[in-house]
């Protein structure tokens, strides 16, 4: 595949910006309409897409099958999302001149679109979090226009999956330049820099997406850069749950940290187990998957260079393994520590290991939860396999809160449903913007910014600020719902 050269990144920036401003005029109800439409060609050609995905990607066909299909229910939601228009977050204040405060104006207030935005695609899910994943979408339904820069480990599924939803999206009535795909490390750091360009996503390693966050704030206008970068989503245990249901533990386990061969940002990495549990009973003589490839070479490299780290280390032993846990494609690991030993050394202990590798950390007293929860660094997720009576978990989950952005009670972290409440993103280094969630309805709130109108004729502003509700919206602080009738 052909890299976009660097000269050609302004003249792709300004074809972004003429389409945005035509994009975001468009009307909410078109928006969404083309969104779909690129749903639906998406759809059809599943048969011509799968095959390129399980070339370049080497997961499975029924996995890449359920992937494409979460990607267009993702468009068809946020379309969804856009019609409703309450993401706008509508409010208007009228005029009041016995306001507490002193005499309030008349101000009536919603959300924008920022303008062009960069989505930097992920290896991981060619579908879902790549091309037409979720970046893409929630910038579309904000109404925003996007330069993606693909992934280099899918560049022709790439490229025709960017064909086909350019193209369904200007049949559909969206402006020439609505959506481009550029190719290469330099183009996208080029398209990144562009003055023209307002804001960034990211999914993908610590080490490249804190690379690219360090530009977008250092640019002469610095924008705002939604990275999602690295998380070991722990897992803790209670003596009470490992009592119970031990065994059951174990087997979810291995089930989820080697879904995928282990490469889901939401994998557990590392697990908190009572010392002596019937966990790590269960999980030393448990029969571990065969070995699968991982996505692409340089995974596999960075994969093994870390699960060898992870072995070296003094405080580390192997508890179980598959045969060829070295070796490429690699057999999952299951490596055992004690939570003293993570306390000491969580530089060592606590970085991801993406790909099929789980870290054991058995502690002597629940205290020492608390402990290795206050020293966490940011993560997408954490998890308590707790019982209701179990004195600890309310102060745990109390500390968890702090550091995590989605906890879960007895369930397994892989698996992020595309929800309207879903938070997919967590404090640093699990995110570069904690406020925000890249899955979700939600995620369109990283594409607007708010813009108050204060005095404004009503006649100039945009229908959704007038005198008739045609979106949810707060009105003189009472929530209003529009007329049956009302669109936009």
């Amino acid at each position: 595949m052909l890299e976009t050269q660097q000269n050609e990144i302004d003249v792709i920036a300004r074809r972004s910006q003429a389409a945005w401003e035509q994009w975001a005029e468009l009307g909410r109800v078109r928006r969404a309409d083309a969104m779909r439409a690129a749903a639906a060609v998406l759809d059809d050609a599943a048969d011509e897409l799968v095959p390129l995905a399980l070339a370049e990607s080497h997961l499975g066909e029924p996995r890449l099958r359920s992937e494409l299909v979460r990607t267009t229910f993702q468009l068809r939601l946020l379309a969804d999302t856009v019609c409703d228009g309450g993401y706008l977050d509508v409010r208007v204040d009228h005029a009041a001149p016995d306001w507490p405060m002193g005499a309030r104006p008349e101000i009536r207030r919603w959300r924008v679109p920022v303008g062009p935005v960069v989505v930097f695609a992920a290896s991981n899910f060619p579908f879902a979090f790549s091309v037409a994943g979720g970046d893409t979408a929630s910038a579309l339904a904000a109404g925003c226009s996007v330069i993606l820069k693909a992934h280099p480990g899918h560049p022709q599924l790439s490229e025709r999956t960017g064909q086909l939803v350019a193209g369904a999206l200007e049949r559909a009535g969206a402006p020439a330049g609505t959506f481009q795909v550029i190719f290469g490390e330099q183009a996208g750091v080029a398209a990144l820099r562009h003055p023209l360009v307002k804001a960034a996503a990211f999914t993908g390693s610590l080490a490249g997406g804190r690379a690219l966050y360090d530009i977008a704030a250092a640019r002469p206008e610095p924008i705002p850069f939604f990275g999602e970068l690295s998380s070991v989503n722990p897992v803790f245990v209670t003596p009470a749950a490992d009592a119970a249901r031990g065994e059951q533990i174990a087997e979810g386990l291995v089930g989820s940290f080697t879904l995928g061969a282990g490469q889901f940002c939401t994998k557990p990495g590392v697990v908190f187990a009572p010392a002596g549990a019937s966990l790590v009973s269960a999980l030393r003589v448990r029969e571990l998957p065969a070995p699968a490839p991982l996505l692409n070479g340089r995974i596999a490299e960075l994969y093994l260079a870390g699960e060898r780290r992870l072995r070296a280390h003094p405080a580390v032993q192997v508890l179980n393994e598959g045969e060829g846990a070295l070796s490429d494609p690699p057999a999952p690991t299951v490596l055992l520590t004690t939570a003293d030993a993570v306390i000491a050394d969580q530089r060592s202990l606590l970085t991801e290991c993406f790909g099929p590798t789980v870290l054991i950390a058995e502690y002597t007293a629940t205290e020492q939860l608390l402990e290795v929860a206050a020293a966490l660094d940011g993560q997408l997720t954490a998890t308590l396999a707790a019982e209701e009576h179990d004195a600890i978990a309310r102060e745990l989950t109390a500390v968890l809160v702090t550091k995590a952005g989605r906890l879960l009670w007895n369930q397994w972290s892989t698996g992020v449903s595309v929800t309207h409440a879903q938070q997919h993103g967590g404090p640093y280094p699990a995110t570069t913007a904690p406020g925000t969630t890249s899955v979700g309805t939600a995620a369109i709130d990283r594409f607007t910014r708010p813009v108050a109108f204060q005095g404004f004729p009503v006649a100039l502003l945009p229908a959704e600020l007038g005198d008739e509700s045609v979106a949810p919206r707060l009105v003189d602080g009472q929530p209003e719902l529009p007329r049956p009738s009302a669109g936009a």
